[in-house]
């Protein structure tokens, strides 16, 4: 039967877990996980089901896979497939269909899912003979995995599931991947050697843990001053003495400065898009002022923005290996005091200590005691709001695999990231990062990690506002508050109507114990943090921000 052939595929590719919402759509795939060797975690929202997939994901490098019914179970699940494409992270979307004699009658939930979802994955197809199950799942992998990795979306009409079948499994997939040639690598190496203020950023997908420590070897032989993208820090630890900063949202302005006056950009998996380009405006469109060696597995992103003056189409484990094979320099590089500055501007720019803002919760030794605390292999999550302006700044990564963080700046992703991390691995602490406003997109996720008893914690902050906006609204309407307001519920009550754990902290002093309570209640936990309204950023007000636009438009 169909939906037994797409179960057996699925395993045959080395599927290990499922993240779903049911639906009488997809009920004979349902039937088929009945006796699979799959892990399959029962979500409450397709959005938040298609956001531990992605996080699946993001930890793995293999495609997280989601199921969902049709219609509004597929307009849910968008939100988590907009993630997937921005991030570049792999993802298999299976959505429920109506059988295929309905089609084009606008029956119960019947959408055209290549239109809908056209925009916003890699791939969209739909299997209309159970024969091709093995044909086409083969090629989804394929395609999630390979050159810029990314979201595919197969649809299942609702008969094509039960029909009988008897077909061959595929061989099960492998990453396509390529090495940087002789030339290419003895390039690079002029390059550097005629460089007088180099600097790397990394980024993007396609990285492991090997990579990442091939990259820090050999950063380190060229004393190469080092930087990551926006809401990538993982992938260059920030205890190393060539890690410089991360290029996004609130950038060190001595990190914005070494990276204006820089003479060669070697970019690593990232494209350099909105947030780390700083608007598009810090490297010239189409040919940069600097020269640029950019590293992309994806052809089709080498040009597409920025022409380089070497493009190198692998992927970043395949590049990170490759250097390995090129000789140290003789000597320590001439701008090695420079790499050494900038490291020390930015533990100075990372250091929480320096940071006072109103009010009695003070995030800046929150952030700390969590640096204090924590283990170097614990998983952050954090969807997206100015509370994550303190996690980026003041974590100092160290592990790959220890961040998910949505470039896309979607709001919501933190907590059902969070649950998926846990179920992906259970054996390390995965604390989630979210505000009052970001925290109840997907805040009915929460059950599912008590459903599965998964310990997370939430570190909620709780400023009564979608803060953002509101700093953006001071900044250019002063003074005209509109739509930002939030009544919120009591947090720690929350937690537990749900069977968690949860308390409420309003001072700095009562983070740390109720923090090390929820520990050890063994239960998934919120932390319910009250911050004043004020404390808007780590670097200024709201009554800062009214003044100065104020000042500017009078």
């Amino acid at each position: 039967m169909g939906g037994h052939i797409l179960v057996d595929q699925l395993v045959n590719h080395g599927v290990k877990h499922v993240f779903c919402v049911p639906g009488e759509s997809y009920l004979a795939v349902l039937d088929g996980l009945h006796d699979a060797s799959i892990d399959v975690t029962v979500c409450r929202q397709e959005g938040g089901a298609a956001m531990m997939a992605d996080a699946y994901g993001k930890l793995t490098g293999e495609p997280g896979i989601c199921m969902v019914t049709r219609g509004p179970g597929a307009a849910n699940a968008l939100a988590g497939i907009h993630i997937a494409l921005q991030d570049s992270t792999p993802l298999i979307l299976f959505v429920g269909q109506i059988e295929r004699g309905m089609r084009e009658r606008e029956a119960f939930q019947e959408m055209d899912y290549r239109a809908v979802f056209g925009t916003q994955a890699k791939w969209v197809t739909e299997i209309d003979q159970v024969e091709r199950i093995p044909e086409l799942l083969s090629r989804a992998f394929h395609v999630a995995t390979s050159g810029r990795p990314g979201p595919v979306v197969i649809a299942l009409p609702e008969d094509m599931l039960v029909e009988m079948a008897d077909v061959a499994d595929a061989p099960r997939y492998e990453v396509i991947d390529a090495a940087p040639s002789a030339a290419q690598l003895d390039r690079l190496s002029q390059l550097l050697a005629e460089a007088k203020k180099p600097v790397a950023i990394l980024g993007g997908t396609r990285w492991d843990a090997d990579a990442v420590a091939g990259f820090a070897r050999f950063a380190q032989a060229h004393a190469l001053p080092t930087a990551v993208s926006f809401r990538r820090q993982m992938l260059f630890p920030a205890d190393h003495p060539c890690y410089i900063g991360d290029v996004g949202l609130g950038i060190n302005p001595a990190l914005l400065k070494r990276l204006q006056d820089a003479d060669l950009i070697l970019l690593v998996g990232g494209r350099m898009s909105e947030n780390p380009s700083q608007a598009y405006t810090l490297l010239d469109i189409p040919v940069p002022r600097q020269k640029l060696v950019h590293v992309h597995p994806d052809s089709a992103e080498l040009g597409r923005v920025y022409r380089p003056t070497l493009a190198i189409n692998v992927s970043p484990a395949a590049f990170c290996a490759a250097l390995a094979t090129l000789p140290a320099p003789q000597a320590a590089p001439a701008w090695s005091e420079d790499t050494a500055a900038m490291r020390q501007s930015y533990l100075a720019w990372s250091d929480p200590a320096q940071v006072k803002t109103p009010g009695k919760l003070q995030l800046g030794e929150v952030m700390a005691y969590l640096e204090a605390k924590l283990p170097a292999d614990a998983i952050m999550a954090n969807g997206a709001g100015n509370y994550a302006t303190w996690l980026h700044r003041f974590h100092r990564f160290t592990r790959y695999g220890t961040q998910l963080a949505p470039t896309s700046g979607s709001m919501g992703y933190g907590l059902p990231a969070a649950v998926g991390a846990k179920r992906a691995q259970p054996e390390k602490m995965v604390v989630c990062f979210a505000g009052d406003g970001c925290f109840l997109m997907h805040g009915q996720e929460f059950a599912t990690a008590v459903q599965y008893d998964l310990p997370i914690i939430v570190v909620l902050i709780d400023n009564g506002m979608y803060g953002t906006i509101r700093m953006h609204q001071e900044k250019h309407y002063p003074g005209r508050i509109s739509a930002t307001g939030l009544k919120n519920p009591d947090f720690a009550d929350y937690a537990r109507a749900f069977g968690g754990y949860g308390e409420r902290v309003e001072t700095s002093a009562e983070f740390g114990p109720a923090f090390e309570r929820a520990v050890a209640s063994g239960k998934p936990a919120i932390l319910h943090c009250l911050l004043d309204p004020q404390a808007i950023s780590p670097s200024t007000t709201l009554d800062k921000i009214r003044a100065a636009a104020e000042q500017a438009q009078a």
